[in-house]
């Protein structure tokens, strides 16, 4: 009996305990879009660029943007190949980004304000809207050597970063 008594004195004492979830949905206020692909163009045989004067064709990133002065744009060109065939040297890369078009006017001084540490170029995003990158990429092989026939490719590394 004792026991008993104990047992529900136990349970009498032991306070109720509730876990309740809170559940909160973030859609993305800055949104990134290849608007265009870049093709390396070959003017001379050591040489790849994305520049159209090379034969190239510059790749185009838009971010859109819904709150003004919450983001960075983080724009890094390549400095290295994802995939190629088997280089024997190195390769010197060169590159830039720049603002191209923009949906206000005011986008404009992104370019004049600008920052670029290493290969990567920052765009502080002061406005709302909608603003278009394009990043010129070049690779120099060896010693003015060819390149070896086959696909060479390279990525553009694009992010935002909140403040």
């Amino acid at each position: 009996m004792m026991k008993y008594l104990s047992t529900i004195f136990i349970l009498l004492a032991c306070p109720a305990v509730a876990t309740v979830d809170i559940v909160g949905s973030v859609e993305a206020k800055c949104v990134i879009q290849t608007t265009k692909s870049g093709v390396y163009g070959n003017p001379i045989a050591s040489k790849l660029s994305t520049t159209p004067a090379d034969g190239g064709v510059l790749p185009v990133i838009r971010y859109d943007v819904s709150i003004a002065d919450a983001y960075t744009a983080n724009i890094t060109h390549p400095t290295s190949f994802s995939s190629s065939p088997t280089l024997s040297d190195t390769v010197a890369w060169t590159g830039s980004t720049s603002v191209t078009q923009t949906s206000v006017a005011g986008m404009s001084a992104y370019e004049a304000a600008k920052t670029v540490v290493d290969n990567t170029t920052i765009f502080d995003l002061t406005l709302a809207g909608s603003t278009w990158f394009s990043t010129a990429s070049s690779a120099v092989y060896g010693s003015a050597k060819p390149f070896s026939g086959g696909t060479y490719t390279a990525s553009v590394v694009a992010t935002c970063i909140p403040k």
